[in-house]
C-alpha cells in the first residue's frame, strides 16, 4: 500500500539514506529491506535489497501516475464541471442528430452520478448505492427494459471519455456487430486480445461495451450461432479483465433471473459465465421507453 513521504518515520528515512536508498512508498517493504541490509554483511544481499526496492518504488510511481490521469471528482466544483460537460456532449454530440433532448430524471440521475464517478476512478462511486456494494474494479452491466436508455447512456459516456482522453474510454459495439465481425474474420481479435496489429503478437486489448446481450440469441447468421459466439466473447473478455485490467461492459434487456436462465442453459454447460457475472456491477435502469 502506498504511504506518503510525510507519514514516514524520520529515523527510517535517515537509515535508508545511510545505504544510499530513498523511501519506495511501501512502508512495510522499506522496513523489511532495511532490516535485511542491517543483518546481512555480504554485499550481494544488500545489493539485492536495493534492486528490489527500486522495483517497488517504480511500481508505486507508476500506480500514482496512473491515478493522476483521472480528474479529482471529490472536489465538488470539478465534479460539476465534468457533469455539465457530460450533459453538453450527450445533447450536442450524441443526441442532437436525432433531434432529441437528453433527459435527466429520477430514473437515471443517480446512475449517471455513479457512472461519472466510476469512469473517473473516484472512490465516491462506491457511496452512491452503498447497499449494492458496487466496486471500481468491476465491469458495468446495465439492465433494463427496451428503450429505457441503456445503450444511449453508454454511448454518451464513451464520447465523454474520448473527449477527456480518459484511460477508461471504451468502444461500443452491438452483438450484431460482433457476430458480423466474426463472420468476416473468423475471430474476435479486434475486440478481444487485439494481437493481430501488435508487435510479436503481444495483446493490446481495449475497453469495450457489448450492447444488447441476450437479444436475438436464438438467431443464426450465416451459420453462426449468436448465443455461442456471445458466450465465447464474454469468456475471452473476462480473461482480459483479469489479466490486463481492461473492461468489458454490457447492456441487456434481461433481468437477473432471465440472465441466469439464459447462460446456464447456453453452450456454457459448466456455468462459467454465470459465475463470472460476479465481476460486474449490475445496475438496473428503470422507467419507460425514451424513444
Amino acid at each position: 500500500m502506498f504511504t506518503p513521504l510525510s507519514k514516514y518515520p524520520a529515523c527510517l528515512i535517515n537509515e535508508l539514506a545511510m545505504y544510499g536508498q530513498k523511501p519506495t512508498g511501501d512502508l512495510e517493504w522499506d522496513k523489511c529491506a532495511l532490516d535485511t541490509m542491517k543483518r546481512r554483511s555480504d554485499d550481494a544481499a544488500v545489493y539485492a535489497a536495493m534492486e528490489l526496492g527500486n522495483v517497488i518504488k517504480k511500481a508505486n510511481e507508476d500506480k500514482e501516475k496512473a491515478q493522476q490521469a483521472f480528474p479529482d471528482l471529490t472536489n465538488p466544483d470539478i465534479y460539476e464541471l465534468h457533469y455539465n460537460l457530460f450533459l453538453h456532449i450527450a445533447n450536442m454530440i450524441v443526441i442532437e442528430p436525432q433531434h432529441r433532448v437528453f433527459v435527466v430524471d429520477e430514473h437515471n440521475r443517480q446512475v449517471i452520478r455513479f457512472l461519472l464517478y466510476y469512469f473517473n476512478n473516484c472512490k465516491l462511486a462506491e457511496q452512491v448505492f452503498p447497499e449494492r456494494k458496487y466496486k471500481l474494479h468491476k465491469n458495468i452491466m446495465l439492465q433494463g427494459g427496451p428503450g429505457v436508455g441503456k445503450t444511449m447512456l453508454m454511448q454518451c459516456f464513451s464520447e465523454y471519455l474520448k473527449r477527456i482522453k480518459s484511460p477508461r474510454f471504451f468502444y461500443n459495439l452491438s452483438v450484431t456487430q460482433m457476430v458480423n465481425y466474426y463472420t468476416i474474420h473468423n475471430n474476435f481479435d479486434r475486440y478481444t486480445f487485439h494481437e493481430e496489429d501488435s508487435v510479436g503478437f503481444m495483446p493490446k486489448p481495449d475497453n469495450v461495451c457489448l450492447n444488447d446481450v441476450g437479444l436475438n440469441d436464438d438467431k443464426v447468421f450465416y451459420g453462426m450461432n449468436t448465443a455461442v459466439l456471445t458466450d465465447d466473447f464474454l469468456l475471452a473478455r473476462n480473461d482480459i479483465w483479469a489479466g490486463w485490467d481492461k473492461f468489458a461492459h454490457i447492456t441487456t434487456n434481461l433481468d437477473e433471473k432471465a440472465l441466469i436462465k439464459r447462460f446456464t442453459g447456453s453452450s456454457d454447460k459448466y456455468g462459467r459465465l454465470v459465475d463470472r457475472f460476479k465481476t460486474y456491477n449490475v445496475i438496473p435502469l428503470t422507467g419507460t421507453s425514451r424513444r
